[in-house]
């Protein structure tokens, strides 16, 4: 986090929060969750909240852009690195109108939710890694 009490998180100390959350998983989720592409940005693009139908950018705090595990094929040629994407500005709207719980919980939280999508995960194998899934 930034020393000055009234500097909000940037995107490399957000970014840092999901790496974070990534040596925090089991042992077993940690390799492949580290060859997702992690990406930081203010907000999702137009064309992104207009794909999704989403009209409020700071609706949207993560994304996760790829293909599951579970739908791979040996003959999918990907045009692009399964991605993370995480919006700054969202989720710290998001943090503080919560005001009770910490930066590292959310960012946390987004990240394994978005991870979910890359695994296939069912609510049961989210809720084994993230208390907040009910």
């Amino acid at each position: 986090m930034s020393d000055a009490k009234d500097t909000p998180p940037n995107a490399p100390e957000v970014e840092a929060l999901a790496l974070a959350a990534i040596e925090a998983l089991p042992d077993a989720f940690k390799d492949e969750a580290a060859r997702v592409a992690l990406r930081v940005e203010d907000f999702a693009t137009q064309e992104v909240l207009k794909g999704l139908g989403i009209d409020d950018p700071f609706s949207l705090t993560g994304l996760y852009d790829g293909i599951p595990l579970t739908e791979k094929s040996v003959f999918d040629q990907p045009s692009h690195p399964d991605a993370i994407w995480l919006f700054r500005r969202p989720i710290l709207d998001e943090w503080i109108e919560r005001g009770d719980v910490s930066l590292t919980a959310l960012v946390a939280h987004i990240y394994i939710h978005e991870l979910a999508h890359h695994f296939g995960w069912s609510d049961d194998d989210i809720a084994s890694i993230d208390e907040w899934w009910t």
